[in-house]
């Protein structure tokens, strides 16, 4: 269970990264409250994780998810470069979230 409030909280990661961008310079008064709702919970959902899971290890599998969460929806929703070594990247981003699980004690 705590995985996978650790992976909501990355994806709220990924909602707030999101919200920054549309909140143009927090001027966009509904993106800018989306940006507040998903930054708070995506915290309170990390630090809930963090109480089962190592820390090093929550912070880092959160991080990730937001990293390549952020990545994909920039190339999908703001036209952001997707070259190959890019992708290589985050694929390379993903294996390692995958082997950080899969070497937890938790």
């Amino acid at each position: 269970m705590n995985w996978l409030i650790l992976i909501l909280a990355g994806i709220f990661e990924v909602g707030f990264t999101f919200c920054l961008k549309k909140s143009n310079n927090f001027s966009n008064l509904p993106w800018s409250v989306g940006f507040f709702i998903c930054i708070t919970l995506s915290f309170l959902l990390l630090n809930k994780a963090a109480q089962a899971i190592p820390i090093g290890t929550a912070y880092a599998v959160w991080t990730g998810i937001g990293a390549v969460g952020t990545v994909i929806a920039g190339i999908l929703f703001f036209k952001e470069p997707a070259g190959f070594w890019r992708l290589f990247f985050i694929v390379t981003l993903i294996g390692s979230i995958v082997g950080l699980k899969a070497v937890a004690e938790h």
